[in-house]
């Protein structure tokens, strides 16, 4: 059985184009990023944490900490379903459990992913991709100061996204 269609994130032309915009995707690895993710995977516990952007066909892993993907098929994406959903984070305790993810190749496979917890990066009103902490092991709900941290600290990647842009913006202004 296939896994469930990643619903569109709404407004879907609104992100696309802010995230084409930003400029960032295919871009180096940079260590404010990098950062980030390591101090996420820090305070959660967990082997691997990542800043992804999900483009029209794929997400992509502008940062990681502990795995080696720089990206996936959009319709694998835990991260496409969190942007896409209502909540300020999403958290999934055990995906061979839920519906949504349990015949998941990236559960399913070799990656093992069994828990999942992202907040989404906004960055001019367009959630553009997540903060996100992933285990091979199931795991119950992180408490309400890790999940303030998770939001907190993909505020800040959202304010970093903004800050190259501004430069970016800025030099390219300067430059015509």
């Amino acid at each position: 059985m296939d896994s469930p269609s990643v619903p569109n994130p709404k407004p879907e032309q609104l992100r696309l184009a802010a995230l084409g915009e930003l400029g960032v995707l295919d871009t180096e690895a940079e260590r404010e990023f990098d950062a980030l993710a390591r101090v996420m995977a820090s305070i959660m516990g967990v082997p691997n944490a990542g800043i992804s952007l999900v483009d029209a066909d794929r997400q992509w892993f502008k940062a990681r900490s502990g795995f080696a993907r720089d990206e996936t098929p959009v319709e694998q994406s835990f991260c496409a379903h969190a942007i896409a959903a209502s909540s300020d984070v999403m958290i999934v305790e055990d995906a061979v459990a839920d519906p949504r993810f349990a015949d998941n190749p990236l559960v399913t496979g070799e990656d093992h992913v069994r828990f999942y917890a992202g907040a989404p990066i906004v960055v001019g009103g367009a959630r553009l991709g997540t903060l996100c902490v992933l285990d091979r092991d199931p795991r119950p709900r992180p408490s309400p100061e890790m999940i303030e941290q998770l939001t907190s600290l993909a505020a800040l990647a959202a304010s970093l996204f903004s800050l190259k842009d501004s430069s970016r913006t800025g030099a390219l202004a300067r430059a015509a």
